[in-house]
């Protein structure tokens, strides 16, 4: 059996009593970094593991071996260093090919900083569009918040730390002067999430060091969440 295990996103109390089950159950674990899992399994006695390393630039090669050893019968756990594989992770081409290949797989539920961050920021949660990482350079920024702009599902994105201040000033550029949260270390002991209109949220990270992971969420199309553009203020 392939399962796919939610590891927690900072705080380790939200590792579930199931994963902790598949864990131990495991002959083999694929993860992103393998000191960092062993740390984990580590936290909570589970015994060690055979590992490898399960990451960007070798998705294919490692994802074949660990198809192989679940045809030959082995347990499987796939896990990233924090949240679902496959979700901005590792994952999601292996689900792909055990889904084609008609092996079955489950998905062991967990921490998400997509669902946090949402939750955390006090927008709207009835519907929302998550995309991952923004491209780094600005045309293509731009595009990533003008495809947004006209739409009215709440916005979630990843973000570097260094690049804070970049996509939030093209967003309000973009899709204007809506409300919008910057979620920084969730879970975790220094977690801290700001809150406001995009032109209130720039001038706070703007030269500042941000340090730890970022989720930006922002309002969709809806005027009960925006200002109007005579009110906009982008210094």
């Amino acid at each position: 059996m392939l399962h796919f295990v939610a590891t927690p996103i900072g705080n380790l109390g939200d590792l579930s009593p199931r994963a902790i089950e598949v864990f131990k159950a495991a002959e083999l674990i694929a993860c992103e970094d393998t000191r960092r899992t062993w740390q984990l399994l580590s936290a909570f006695n589970i015994p060690r593991k055979e590992m490898v390393s399960y990451r960007q630039g070798n998705e294919e090669s490692t994802g074949d071996r660990i198809i192989r050893a679940v045809q030959a019968g082995r347990e499987v756990a796939v896990c990233s260093d924090g949240g679902y594989p496959g979700i901005s992770d590792p994952g999601y081409r292996l689900i792909r090919q055990a889904a084609q290949l008609d092996i079955p797989f489950d998905i062991i539920p967990g921490a998400s900083a997509v669902n946090v961050a949402l939750l955390m920021s006090g927008l709207p949660t009835s519907s929302f569009t998550f995309k991952g990482f923004p491209p780094r350079k600005p045309g293509a920024l731009r595009r990533f918040f003008e495809e947004e702009k006209d739409l009215p599902h709440t916005l979630i994105c990843f973000e570097s730390p260094f690049r804070v201040t970049h996509s939030l000033q093209a967003a309000l550029e973009t899709m204007g002067d809506r409300e919008a949260a910057v979620c920084i270390e969730l879970t975790k002991l220094h977690e801290r999430v700001s809150r406001g209109f995009l032109s209130e949220l720039i001038p706070q990270f703007d030269g500042k060091t941000v340090k730890g992971e970022v989720a930006i969420v922002i309002a969709g199309n809806n005027e009960k969440f925006q200002r109007p553009a005579t009110d906009c203020a982008t210094e």
